[in-house]
């Protein structure tokens, strides 16, 4: 089916309006009505050409929530009429250890990209910028219905990209978890770190989102640009979680890690990051990075989101303000996942 889209038609062009070809639905196949997208920086990287080439023209979109409007004959966990989502991921092979252990993004031969990856039909993966998309139905994930759909929408990738490090490191009662920047990312990882029962602190570069930092759950806020803050805090964190996509000095905020904790990077800047290796053995401190979640854990923070009332702080734009929502993400000028409102796309 011809569906309509926006897509980058080459490396750092704007984004323009499309038709594109959705497969037709097959056995285990979903096809959904896509009512919210959220922009990711992600979304950003990739049609700037940041993260290598890619096979334009590309739709971007992985924080996708709509209903279903068709099931395959072999789909019984979703049905028409349900409010659905699909995260960064639309396949993987299904028979290795990772995927065996729900953990679908780690798959040895590569986890399928929900836009900008080659699909099992050998078509290049399109995203959710656009009214309908078609998916396997083993990574359609059940929105509850005690989310709102437009905030639930970055929860799809924001969300679980946060999620994952936090409870992969035990982040809960009695833990310190610090929270670095306070973007799409960095504000659902400082609302679920405090749902989980941690002592949350941000480490922003100012203070000027301070008073928001508080609201949404934190215990204390600092500005990184303040030498007197890497004192302060020196060896307090058990965990650290890095939401930049930017350069930052990884031996200082290791030096903020305690003994036997660890500062995990979710933020992927474009360029590599260096450290000293004595800022880790000399506290037996780690470094590490996280990726999202297996569509397992998704649907687990999906639940524990609706549990506690955390949806993304959004707004939502029409479709022809995508490029200057792109701008706007770049000058640090939302508050804080923009979503578009893929009815303007009609």
């Amino acid at each position: 089916m011809q569906v309509n889209a926006y897509a980058a038609p080459a490396a750092g062009l704007p984004l323009a309006p499309t038709t594109i070809e959705r497969r037709d639905v097959g056995p285990n196949d979903v096809l959904i009505e896509i009512q919210y997208a959220g922009i990711c920086h992600s979304d950003i990287h990739t049609v700037n050409g940041d993260w290598g080439p890619q096979p334009f023209p590309v739709v971007p979109g992985h924080e996708i929530v709509g209903t279903v409007t068709e099931v395959g004959t072999g789909v019984t966990r979703h049905r028409v009429g349900d409010r659905v989502g699909v995260g960064c991921m639309v396949g993987s092979c299904g028979e290795c250890a990772s995927c065996r252990n729900g953990d679908e993004q780690y798959c040895v031969d590569g986890m399928v990209p929900t836009y900008a990856g080659t699909d099992r039909d050998g078509s290049t993966t399109q995203g959710g910028y656009s009214t309908h998309v078609v998916v396997d139905a083993d990574y359609v994930l059940s929105v509850p219905e005690g989310l709102d759909p437009v905030a639930a929408a970055p929860l799809l990738c924001a969300g679980i990209t946060t999620y994952a490090p936090l409870r992969k490191w035990n982040a809960g009662p009695g833990t310190r978890v610090a929270v670095v920047g306070l973007g799409g990312l960095g504000h659902m990882a400082v609302r679920i770190a405090h749902a989980l029962g941690a002592e949350v602190t941000v480490l922003s570069q100012s203070l000027k989102k301070q008073e928001d930092g508080l609201r949404l759950g934190a215990d204390a806020y600092h500005a990184t640009s303040d030498p007197a803050t890497f004192e302060q805090l020196a060896g307090r964190f058990d965990l650290i979680v890095n939401t930049v996509s930017a350069h930052i000095d990884v031996d200082a905020y290791l030096g903020l890690v305690a003994v036997d904790g660890t500062l995990v990077n979710v933020g992927a800047p474009a360029e590599p990051l260096s450290l000293n290796v004595f800022s880790l053995i000399g506290a037996r401190r780690s470094f590490a990075g996280s990726m999202i979640g297996g569509i397992a854990l998704t649907q687990e923070m999906l639940d524990f989101c609706a549990e506690h009332g955390i949806g993304a702080e959004v707004e939502v734009i029409p479709a022809e303000k995508i490029n200057e929502a792109y701008e706007r993400v770049l000058a640090s000028d939302v508050r804080y996942r923009f979503v578009i409102d893929t009815s303007t796309l009609v």
